[in-house]
């Protein structure tokens, strides 16, 4: 998609750091090379040179793996993008957990805590690969940066078809309920879905939203939800410190709901592929099930 919008617009520009095949921006080179900026492993310096041509009037995609554009490079996110307002997208692949096996050298689950407390940053967590279209088009002229953390192998469709409201900063109601509330990001959207269809056959009525954008936050959708279903658990694949259950509590302090939040402890994470990390912490719907029944 990327590669029809930007022949469409020679402002486009792509940045990588050794990830066209992983970022799948091979057809983007082939076809464009005179949009594309190929980094080296170097984020620190794919960074800058984004901001530079963001600066210049470039609308500028810099894409890598997640966990090295929230780590190695994120003084110059810091400095370069937030504090510069440099209007750049960084896509971080493969993000959270998906690198399985390669261990916590490999992992992101520290951005969303991070990146929130940069002033003028955006961040965002696609379920589906529909959303993550809207995403991209919306991005192609968005003011301010944004971080958008996609993972690495193919996710199930949350979503049948391209009706439904994709607006910045707004969750997006995947199914209603009454009793409990299943708020979700990311590749755990669909697992909370899941999750929420094997409840009602238990006779459990959950509501999941898809919490997509984590900044800015859709606070009043929490608010509602914690009104009109009296329980919440949260799901993502990210430390429980700082991440979206923090981020539902802080926005429930002062209207005390239960919260329940799922997602990794103070540990470094197992060693296994993506969804046996995903089951073992109980972020997959067999898990999200079981959180639920035993509480409800």
């Amino acid at each position: 998609m990327l590669v029809d919008l930007a022949s469409k617009d020679k402002d486009i520009v792509a940045v990588t750091t050794d990830a066209r095949g992983s970022v799948t921006l091979g057809d983007f080179a082939a076809q464009l090379p005179e949009q594309f900026v190929e980094c080296g492993i170097a984020e620190q310096d794919a960074v800058g040179i984004s901001a530079g041509l963001a600066h210049s009037g470039k609308k500028v995609f810099c894409c890598g793996p997640a966990c090295f554009y929230v780590a190695r490079a994120l003084e110059q996110v810091k400095v370069d993008l937030a504090y510069s307002q440099n209007p750049v997208t960084i896509l971080g692949v493969s993000g959270g957990v998906a690198y399985g096996a390669l261990g916590a050298t490999h992992h992101s689950l520290h951005d969303i805590a991070v990146l929130r407390t940069f002033p003028g940053m955006t961040i965002c967590l696609p379920s589906d690969w529909r959303v993550t279209r809207k995403l991209v088009q919306q991005l192609v002229d968005f003011p301010h940066p944004c971080y958008v953390r996609v993972g690495r192998a193919p996710v199930p469709d949350v979503y049948a078809n391209d009706d439904f409201d994709f607006e910045v900063g707004k969750a997006i109601t995947v199914t209603e309920g009454s009793d409990v509330t299943l708020i979700a990001t990311g590749e755990t959207v669909w697992h909370a879905w899941q999750a929420a269809l094997q409840l009602g056959e238990q006779g459990v009525s959950a509501r999941v939203l898809d919490m997509s954008w984590l900044k800015p936050f859709d606070e009043e959708a929490v608010r509602k939800a914690a009104r009109e279903t009296g329980r919440i658990v949260t799901i993502e694949e990210h430390s429980r410190f700082g991440g979206l259950g923090a981020m539902v509590c802080e926005v429930l302090s002062e209207q005390p709901v239960p919260v329940r939040i799922i997602g990794i402890p103070d540990e470094n994470v197992v060693h296994g592929s993506n969804a046996e990390i995903f089951h073992h912490y109980g972020m997959d719907a067999e898990g999200i099930v079981k959180a639920v029944q035993n509480w409800v």
